[in-house]
């Protein structure tokens, strides 16, 4: 399996604000998220985060996210990877 590292920005709908949702990714789906960016206050939020893992994985935790109400907006391109995202460089 291949490792991907995708760059996202997600956007929390009021009722979804104060969930843990990075850490149910973790747990759930053996992903990474790399926070970015942030804006998070009491009635909206939103982040951009890096996220890394295999391909198949981080495919169905932006899918866990989209089916919880999170707006998931991929950001540039993908970048893939045959070697563990420990491997992958700095700045990509």
């Amino acid at each position: 399996m291949s490792e991907v590292r995708v760059k996202v920005r997600l956007t929390f709908p009021e009722s979804e604000v104060r969930r843990a949702v990075l850490a149910t990714l973790v747990r759930r789906f053996d992903v990474d998220p790399d926070i970015r960016r942030a804006d998070v206050e009491e009635h909206r939020g939103w982040i951009v985060c890096e996220m890394d893992g295999q391909s198949a994985q981080v495919e169905a935790a932006l899918d866990w996210l989209r089916g919880e109400g999170i707006t998931v907006d991929l950001l540039g391109t993908c970048w893939r990877a045959d070697r563990p995202a420990a491997q992958l460089p700095s700045g990509s």
